[in-house]
C-alpha cells in the first residue's frame, strides 16, 4: 500500500493530492508541486516537517485502520 498527501492537509488552499510509494517519493513530488504551483512557499525544515506529518497511508481510515463506528 502506498502513501498519499493532500495539499489541504498542510493548510494550503489547493485540491492537489499526491500519491507515492513511500515518504521520500511523496516529499519529492511535494517539492516539485510547491515549486510549480506555490511559488511563495519555501520548503523550509518546518514546512517539510508539516508535510511529513500530513502524509497518510493510502486507503487508510481516519482512525488508523480500526472501526470508526
Amino acid at each position: 500500500m502506498g502513501k498519499m498527501l493532500a495539499c489541504k492537509d498542510v493548510g494550503v488552499n489547493c485540491d492537489f493530492v499526491i500519491h507515492g510509494k513511500d515518504e521520500a517519493d511523496i516529499m519529492r513530488q511535494a517539492a516539485e508541486h510547491a515549486k510549480g504551483c506555490h511559488q511563495n512557499v519555501q520548503m523550509t525544515p518546518e514546512v517539510q516537517a508539516k508535510v511529513r506529518s500530513a502524509i497518510k497511508e493510502e486507503g487508510g481510515s481516519c482512525c488508523g485502520g480500526t472501526s470508526c463506528g
